[in-house]
């Protein structure tokens, strides 16, 4: 013991002996120092911050020359080379430009926030953190930030979800390079559709708030900007594999050829992920490419950029109809799955996703002078794919009855096949049913629900005879256009004005997938061709995304077929203001959204188009920080926006008639902040408060309409379509890191949230015929808003006991936790509320080691993740509102007939990385 003991005093001596590298890293316009600047000795894992001068010191890891990489997010990356024997730097210059954190993009269009500088409460993910991502996916990165709540959702491949401050993806911005990405009809993220982004992230920047991007975009929960690798301008590559449970591989290769003499450089980079998925019934297979093209000379430097993720996987649906209960986990175990089985002998699954959505991006940022630049970024994107799920009815019954599933829920697919084929099939509960030859055609066709016995000119027709597979496509062709140009009036002020031009084609349809035995689908939605018969079956697979200029029109159409266009015209502007301790923004932006639809199924030839309906909108926001001294600094900011509705709120009922009573949302955000920097502790505190006014609401179901829930006399099967209601979010942030040595560091964060419903609201009820039958009253005021857990603490670990391992650990909690509440809970005043789920807590933990190969930088990396380490079990998210009633089963105090998803339990990865 005693000799162990001493070599461990002998080792950490050597280490403590080597010589220090010191040095001060400043803005090169302005001389101050940037403080949480990273310098690191280049093709190692050596590295530190600067501290609240912009110095830093870091071991030598050898006595001979090496290079030091100095970067901050926002500014260009500075590579210093260090002779032997040589140990102070000297003062280290960056310029504002296009790189950042190692090989970040920075382009004049992307609006990153910059500690004791930008006053907006924001949290950075570097690629050191980043690698460590594993087999997770990239919105449970951001659980280590104040006030996010991410899931995995159902658990399928690219599934998992995000909320900020309470708002869910519709209403977070999420912008890659300054690009803003929402879908331009309905504002959601399809995390699936970027699967492989974090191959070639190299920084993320989640801004809670109102944010500091010029553009009108819908941040009203936060902002999101990925930051992606462009072209290497070193020559170098790498290959990597990560292997994980339940069978994930996930394999890599880029190379780089640096940038030669002439300024060009290219970089590409191909990945696969495939895996059996842990939900059962959810495997998957994904690809990610990435190309880039650069140009760097004099004032000018362009970047060609082009990357997609084709994928499909199997899903555990979040639609309220196919989700399991609680019971039915209780019954079949966490990982249950309610649309899972096997057909042929393979699996199968209800619920397929498949999409395939490239961005290709032209970047130009051209200096005019000193005091001048223009930043432009033409792009493109051309998503192609959907989702497949059911059509039709068994008998009269749902594919979701219990009556098709066996003694361990699995659905009963080659009993549905034989039955829809004619063949009298015994199912659960020795319910039996058998299709019978069309009289029509003299096959076995599955008909349209809709369609009744004698609708086809006097023949008895069978009604809801069989399912059938099909996919829901939603494709979309998206151009637009962002140019910045900034120009620095004074040493201390600079002024931004730029463009923002976006059009977007939303293509909406449905074709038949798997005919599931039968012979054909009989469909009668399309007004111009009634009581069509479709034999035409479509694979969902990778190899028919690969063409995503492929024509659609050999296709044939059932159940719906539209399209939703979207135009899109912005101007922005910005004031900036700097001088010593003071910094301090205006912006203002403007927007006129135009919106059409499309329908080629419900109406006839000549009367498809809507006319183009454009609103106004636009925002403005400000704010200011003020550093107290070289410690403590404050700021605010305050800001309001005017939101055009969602597509769906102006064309109600997929009909083309424009709703007479839409209006643009409304949102107030106020933030205060504090912040403590030092050499070795960080504390960031902030207050905000967000209201959201004139939401819209749409509700298709079975409601009260006169508020006596006890009384079904009343109660109607129908829509109403309600705007008004409002939402008021406060909360409070703390995050924080400690470096207590040079070995050990902490980081934490707690984040307590008040989001309520704020008023009741009334609108018009409608029966299913469209006609009004009374008025709806939703009794929200003070109401929790659900989905996200209103409270969030954690606390991380990483102790580095020699060069190039390191050891990390953190434990999280989420709590405060409500259900999804359906405005429909709530058409009586005697209600009991949110449904408050139990709160949990996590233990995450893993381990990394580089190993250096030759003094050039090339090195194995080794990398080791376990997920929720004890293996704890714990409901994320629940779809329903149910109170338990007196004698109803129960789960930690939730009633069993809630339809919930759990998290997942304990998971594993490690990966094995080679840099050359």
């Amino acid at each position: 013991m005693k000799k162990l003991y001493s070599l461990f005093v002998m080792t950490f001596m050597v280490f403590a002996l080597q010589a220090q590298i010191t040095g001060v890293v400043v803005d090169a316009d302005s001389g101050e120092p940037l403080i949480g600047a990273s310098v690191l000795i280049k093709g190692t894992s050596i590295g530190t911050i600067t501290d609240v001068d912009g110095s830093f010191s870091l071991n030598r890891n050898s006595d001979g020359a090496c290079q030091l990489e100095a970067a901050y997010l926002g500014y260009q990356t500075v590579i210093v080379p260090m002779e032997a024997g040589v140990n102070n730097a000297g003062n280290i210059q960056l310029r504002e430009g296009f790189a950042g954190l190692e090989e970040v993009v920075i382009t004049g269009i992307v609006d990153v926030a910059r500690g004791r500088r930008t006053p907006v409460a924001v949290s950075t993910i570097s690629k050191q953190e980043l690698e460590k991502i594993g087999n997770q996916e990239m919105p449970e990165l951001l659980n280590s930030t104040p006030s996010v709540y991410a899931t995995k959702s159902g658990g399928g491949y690219g599934d998992s979800r995000i909320n900020i401050r309470g708002f869910d993806q519709r209403n977070v911005a999420v912008l890659i390079n300054g690009v803003p990405v929402n879908d331009m009809e309905n504002g959601r993220v399809y995390w699936s559709n970027w699967a492989g982004l974090s191959d070639v992230t190299t920084a993320m920047q989640v801004q809670r708030g109102l944010g500091s991007s010029k553009l009108a975009i819908s941040s009203v929960g936060g902002t999101i900007n990925i930051l992606t690798k462009t072209t290497d301008k070193e020559k170098g590559g790498a290959v990597s594999a990560t292997i994980g449970n339940d069978g994930y591989l996930k394999t890599l290769v880029s190379y780089s050829t640096g940038k030669n003499e002439s300024g060009f450089a290219s970089s590409v980079l191909l990945s696969r992920t495939a895996g059996d998925g842990y939900v059962q019934g959810t495997k998957f297979e994904g690809y990610n490419y990435f190309l880039g093209l650069g140009w760097d000379k004099g004032n000018n430097n362009f970047q060609f950029t082009v990357t997609g993720a084709p994928q499909t996987h199997n899903q555990r649906t979040t639609s309220f109809y196919n989700m399991a209960t609680l019971a039915d986990y209780q019954k079949f175990g966490n990982k249950y799955n309610y649309n899972h089985g096997t057909y042929n002998g393979e699996e199968f699954n209800w619920r397929r996703n498949f999409y395939h959505k490239p961005i290709a991006s032209l970047n130009w940022d051209l200096k005019l002078n000193e005091k001048s630049k223009i930043s432009t970024v033409a792009y493109a994107s051309f998503g192609r794919g959907g989702g497949t799920g059911d059509i039709g009815r068994l008998g009269g019954n749902f594919a979701s009855s219990s009556k098709f599933r066996d003694a361990n829920g699995a659905v009963l697919w080659d009993k549905i096949a034989a039955s829809n084929g004619g063949e009298v099939s015994t199912f659960s509960n020795d319910y039996t049913y058998g299709n019978e030859l069309d009289p029509i055609t003299n096959s076995y066709i599955v008909n349209d629900d809709e369609i009744r016995a004698g609708d086809i000119d006097g023949e008895q027709t069978i009604r809801r005879n069989g399912v059938v597979r099909r996919a829901s496509m939603n494709s979309h062709n998206w151009i637009g256009l962002i140019s910045n140009f900034k120009h620095k009036l004074t040493s201390n002020l600079k002024f931004d004005i730029g463009v923002d031009l976006r059009t977007y084609k939303g293509i909406h349809y449905r074709r038949l997938d798997n005919l599931l035995g039968a012979d054909g689908y009989r469909d009668n939605d399309d007004v111009n061709n009634p009581y069509n018969i479709v034999t035409q079956e479509n694979e969902s697979n990778i190899g028919g995304l690969v063409n995503v200029f492929k024509s659609i029109d050999d296709e044939v159409k059932v159940n719906y077929y539209n399209e939703g266009l979207v135009n899109w015209l912005g101007a922005f502007t910005q004031l900036e203001y700097t001088e010593g301790s003071l910094s301090a923004f205006v912006q203002a932006a403007a927007s006129q959204q135009g919106f059409k639809r499309i329908d080629f199924f419900r109406y006839a030839e000549g009367e498809r188009e809507s006319e183009w309906e454009n609103i106004l909108g636009g925002n403005i926001k400000g704010g200011a920080n003020y550093n107290l001294n070289d410690n403590h600094n404050l700021f605010f900011n305050a800001g309001y926006y005017s939101k055009q509705p969602r597509f769906a709120a102006i064309y109600l009922d997929n009909d083309n008639f424009v709703n007479d009573d839409y209006r643009n949302e409304k949102i107030v955000g106020l933030e205060i902040g504090y912040g403590y920097i030092s050499e070795d502790i960080r504390v960031n505190l902030n207050a905000y408060r967000t209201t959201w006014n004139d939401r819209f609401i749409s509700i298709s179901n079975s409601f009260d309409v006169n508020g006596t829930p006890d009384d079904d006399d009343d109660d109607i099967q129908g829509s109403a379509n309600l705007t008004g209601v409002e939402q008021v979010h406060t909360g409070i942030e703390l995050d924080a890191a400690y470096k207590i040595n040079d070995m050990i560091s902490l980081t934490g964060m707690v984040s307590v949230g008040n989001w309520v419903y704020g008023g009741d609201v009334t609108g018009s009820a409608l029966d299913d015929n469209g006609n009004k039958v009374g008025e709806l009253s939703l009794f929200l005021d003070g109401v929790k808003v659900g989905d996200a857990a209103q409270s969030t603490a954690r606390l991380g670990l990483t102790v580095q006991p020699i060069n190039n391992l390191y050891i990390d650990a953190s434990v999280r909690n989420a709590s405060n936790l409500y259900a999804a509440i359906s405005a429909d809970d709530f058409d009586a005043a005697d209600h009991n509320g949110s449904l408050k789920l139990p709160s949990y807590s996590l233990v995450d933990a893993g381990i990394s080691y580089k190993l250096p190969i030759g003094d050039n930088g090339n090195g194995l990396n080794f990398r080791l993740n376990v997920n929720n380490l004890f293996d704890t079990e714990y409901i994320s998210e629940s779809a329903t509102n149910y109170f338990p009633k007196e004698g109803d089963e129960t789960f930690n105090g939730i009633a069993t007939n809630n339809k919930v998803f759990f998290g997942f339990g304990r998971t594993w990865n490690t990966s094995i990385r080679y840099n050359f």
